[in-house]
């Protein structure tokens, strides 16, 4: 086999294995909502959950799976970018280095039961704080840090060393540097980051039923005090994400229309994550063409 054969193979294999995952991918995003998109009307979005009767819908469920994903984003993104610009400009090669390294890839494999676990022992139980948003939104930081970390640094390090040389040759010091030049490059990784990370913390389910918990209890939205038991603002109420009330539905159910909740709400997760990422590609492409002044 000469060399332009073995290239039109190896171009074809790739081809094929692209075309099968999103084969694969049409597939099971085009059933769950073909099963779902029905249920989805403004009473089911917005309406209150029921645990024993039919006709429920998922209002709080879905206001909580939003609220998380901010508290989550809010601690993450900050902490890993911070992170990755210590490991990508400042951190120098040795034992300390090389400890953060094997630390952030054994949190990263760390299941996330055991993180729920971990999370329930200290965040739920230790701090006294219960079932929370709060202890929910933790445990995400923990599990989604290693992959913001790792994205974010190999952003900053592709950035090209000649942009780095002529900021400071223009006299511009390190850290007029990395936040006027490097950021703004590495923006597209860095948000690349922060949605697969809010993927997860809208999907994730095991975690969450230890540490945020599976009820919602009696909110009234009307009550914005944030320090109000009843308020859906109080961080440290408990919550129940829409992942959670699937996993709940299909395990505790005790509603008579168990599989037109189930559909309605995949359906709800599955548009809400597409919907999310689009808008955050969206705003960072409109972001980054104002920084860099195209």
């Amino acid at each position: 086999m000469n060399n332009k054969t073995a290239d039109k193979l190896a171009t074809w294999a790739f081809w094929l294995t692209a075309g099968i995952i999103l084969l694969v991918l049409a597939l099971l995003v085009g059933y769950i909502l073909y099963q779902g998109l029905p249920v989805l009307t403004p009473q089911f979005l917005f309406g209150r959950s029921e645990s024993i009767r039919a006709g429920g819908g998922i209002g709080p469920q879905l206001f909580d799976s939003f609220y998380l994903l901010v508290l989550s984003l809010a601690l993450t993104v900050p902490l890993g970018v911070g992170a990755a610009i210590y490991l990508s400009e400042y951190a120098r090669p040795g034992r300390l280095l090389e400890l953060i390294r094997t630390s952030t890839e054994t949190l990263a494999s760390l299941p996330s039961i055991v993180a729920g676990l971990f999370g329930l022992l200290v965040f739920v139980n230790l701090t006294g704080w219960g079932y929370s948003l709060v202890a929910g939104a933790l445990v995400l930081t923990l599990l989604n840090l290693p992959v913001m970390v790792r994205v974010s640094e190999d952003a900053l390090r592709a950035v090209p060393v000649s942009l780095r040389e002529a900021s400071l040759a223009l006299g511009a010091t390190k850290w007029q540097t990395i936040w006027h030049v490097l950021l703004p490059v590495a923006l597209p990784g860095i948000v690349t980051g922060g949605i697969i990370t809010a993927g997860r913390a809208l999907g994730e389910a095991a975690a969450l039923l230890y540490t945020a918990g599976q009820s919602i209890g009696a909110l009234d939205f009307h009550n914005w005090d944030i320090t109000s038991p009843r308020s859906p603002l109080n961080p440290f109420r408990p919550g129940e994400t829409m992942a959670v009330h699937i996993w709940k539905v299909n395990t505790e159910g005790k509603i008579p229309d168990i599989r037109r909740v189930a559909d309605g709400t995949a359906a709800a997760l599955v548009l809400v994550v597409l919907l999310f990422n689009a808008a955050v590609r969206w705003l960072t492409r409109r972001l980054q063409r104002r920084l860099q002044g195209v």
